[in-house]
């Protein structure tokens, strides 16, 4: 079952470019009733391994924006530590419950936004607000440190928003960015023990396919589609996440 959740995580990946921490974490914690903090742990792992490939295509062809990468790492990675280690704070006994609605709330949040919000193909005005990206960036790593969700989605719509990068830019440096949070979320969620190598082992050995079947199936399925019908299921994942929450919370009381 987990090879195949891999296999369908990957193909969404490889289709839209989101969905990494947004759906390997909530999966787990759901459908197979691991821990917050090692489902989140193992997310981070396997989104990271699951991006790299794209990440070497992007580079080979210069699409990825250093020194603007160099902005969004100097406030991400310090806050991707600060929300591990957040996590690590609250995932014991009850606050289970609260771990579950924060999770839960920040993946229906990043859905609706990505809904909501009207992505264009290229920016419309060359805007330069790069100063902004720091704590932009420091704000998602925080979030992705917490629930292993949405460096790929809040990334994109930042970079689309205070830089004048190409949509080809936008993707492969927000890629190498996510790539960057997920391996330092990851290896500190290692260190803390909160991650299971048997677990990721199984994800990837379906990952690997998908990530290569969903790159493929990207140029003849219409992204829109596929973007919006991910960002609908997201939002059911995330709800019933909340719920379930709610519920363990109602318990503890």
């Amino acid at each position: 079952m987990e090879v195949l959740l891999g296999l369908i995580i990957a193909m969404a990946i490889g289709l839209t470019g989101v969905g990494a921490g947004t759906l390997t974490a909530p999966a787990l914690i759901l459908w197979f009733d691991v821990p917050p903090a090692i489902a989140v742990g193992t997310a981070l792992a396997f989104g990271a391994a699951v991006k790299l490939p794209a990440i070497v295509a992007y580079l080979r062809r210069g699409q990825v924006d250093f020194a603007t990468f160099r902005r969004m790492a100097l406030g991400g990675i310090p806050g991707v530590l600060l929300g591990g280690v957040l996590l690590q704070g609250l995932d014991h006994g009850r606050s289970r419950g609260v771990v579950l609605v924060l999770v839960g709330v920040v993946v229906v949040a990043s859905a609706a936004f990505s809904l909501l919000r009207r992505a264009p193909t290229e920016p419309a005005v060359a805007s330069e607000r790069r100063s902004w990206l720091a704590p932009v960036s420091a704000a998602i790593g925080v979030e992705v440190g917490f629930s292993s969700a949405g460096a790929g989605a809040l990334g994109t719509v930042a970079l689309f928003h205070l830089t004048s990068l190409t949509a080809a830019q936008v993707v492969g440096t927000d890629l190498l960015f996510g790539l960057s949070l997920a391996a330092v979320g990851g290896s500190l969620q290692a260190a803390f023990g909160s991650w299971d190598p048997t677990l990721l082992l199984r994800l990837l050995s379906g990952g690997i396919v998908g990530a290569i079947v969903g790159a493929n199936l990207a140029v003849a399925v219409p992204p829109r589609m596929l973007r919006t019908g991910l960002m609908v299921w997201l939002l059911y994942v995330g709800g019933h996440m909340t719920l379930k929450g709610v519920g363990v919370l109602a318990v503890a009381l």
